[in-house]
């Protein structure tokens, strides 16, 4: 604690209660208890600050660090380059593909099913109420009566 020993410890320990006197010696040692807290609690205030001063200046250099390589990877491959691989020559989609894309069959449908058993997609019919009816258990006692 401090760098301080146990026997230079045991020296201001003497020293204060020669100084302080064993009566005085409870109040003194709760204000120095005080002012060390007040002490400890100013420091975790300024590190706390510093510590927010430097996560900031990283987010900016991460930021800019972020925005030089989009620039970057966007001026290699430009959006009209971004075509899917899948389109070949003719620029179509495959049939799963072009299902999901004209809203006929939900993606994950048209990402796992083959183009021979794609079928178009129907809505359920929107009902104002829940779909089932909730039921009460039956207890024995009311099956008997």
């Amino acid at each position: 604690m401090f760098g301080i020993d146990s026997s230079e410890l045991l020296v201001i320990v003497i020293i204060a209660v020669i100084v302080i006197g064993p009566k005085d010696l409870p109040r003194a040692l709760y204000k120095v208890g005080q002012i060390v807290g007040k002490a400890q609690s100013m420091a975790r205030h300024f590190r706390t600050g510093i510590d927010a001063m430097v996560r900031e200046v990283e987010l900016e250099e991460l930021e800019k660090k972020w925005a030089a390589q989009n620039k970057r990877i966007m001026e290699e491959h430009p959006p009209e380059t971004l075509a899917p691989e899948t389109a070949g020559e003719t620029g179509a989609l495959p049939a799963p593909a072009a299902a999901a894309a004209a809203g006929e069959v939900p993606p994950f449908v048209a990402e796992s099913a083959p183009a021979s058993e794609a079928r178009p997609y129907v809505a359920p019919p929107a009902t104002d109420g829940p779909p089932y009816v909730a039921q009460e258990p039956v207890r024995k006692d009311d099956a008997a009566a």
